[in-house]
């Protein structure tokens, strides 16, 4: 039997897919602490600089197996949320590969990566209304953020799916492939990612995610703690030297 959620190591990149074709992908424990391992692996080791999160069979993920819910099965890590990723996203870039079905804890999941590749015909939305639960894993929080506030309110409360195209018009999607080259087009935006510097890459990251919640008072100085010592590195130096003789930059993150 397979395991339900397959890592792929690919030169510095990871590839994590959440693998029960035959239920869409819907999280059970199994799913969620096998997610959160992977990201937790991914943030560890300095020679993995990225990840993309994906589905197989078709589908990105279908939300809570519910099911597993009505026996009583835990489908969140504990403190972490639904794939460990709701309330902890990873320190390194996360993209979201999507084909088919992104629903629930699964667009939840989506909404936690910093950016998105999708199919033009994946349909995304938030249905907990429509089964007496709520969107908690960070769907409540985020689609307000990242949406016009009342297309993201219209998605909450009507628990009706929106498809990728119109997303992507709202700006909530990097880019539309055709059907089955989510994946594909993702593998390609993170290796357009690998060919930076890695610090600061991690930096630039930090400072995006961190701002929203800085006083206006303080942002320059907490900006600098973060990018001062970028732009103090030997990767900095390797930046200008590698554009001055035309050549590619050698990163030592250093």
């Amino acid at each position: 039997m397979e395991p339900e959620v397959l890592v792929e190591h690919d030169d510095g990149l990871v590839i994590v897919t959440i693998n029960r074709p035959q239920q869409r992908n819907a999280v059970n424990r199994a799913v969620s602490y096998g997610v959160c391992e992977a990201i937790d692996e991914l943030d560890r080791r300095d020679d993995l600089r990225i990840g993309i999160l994906t589905g197989a069979g078709g589908n990105f993920c279908a939300g809570m197996d519910l099911k597993a819910f009505l026996r009583g099965e835990i489908t969140r890590v504990e403190g972490r949320g639904i794939l460990g990723i709701a309330m902890t996203p990873p320190r390194k870039p996360l993209i979201a590969a999507v084909e088919g079905y992104a629903l629930a804890g699964g667009f939840e999941a989506v909404l936690a990566c910093d950016l998105v590749v999708a199919a033009s015909n994946a349909q995304f939305g938030l249905p907990e209304v429509k089964r007496g639960l709520a969107a908690a894993a960070g769907g409540l929080l985020r689609l307000p953020r990242l949406l016009p506030p009342r297309i993201a309110m219209e998605i909450g409360l009507t628990g009706d799916m929106i498809g990728a195209e119109r997303l992507h018009q709202f700006g909530m999607i990097n880019a539309l492939t055709e059907p089955g080259g989510a994946l594909d087009a993702a593998r390609a935006l993170a290796r357009r990612i690998l060919a930076n510097a890695p610090m600061s890459v991690a930096a630039t990251k930090r400072v995006m995610v961190e701002q929203i919640d800085w006083p206006l008072s303080e942002m320059w100085s907490r900006q600098q703690q973060i990018t001062g010592p970028i732009l103090a590195s030997a990767d900095a130096r390797e930046g200008a030297a590698a554009f001055a003789e035309k050549r590619p930059a050698v990163w030592t993150n250093s």
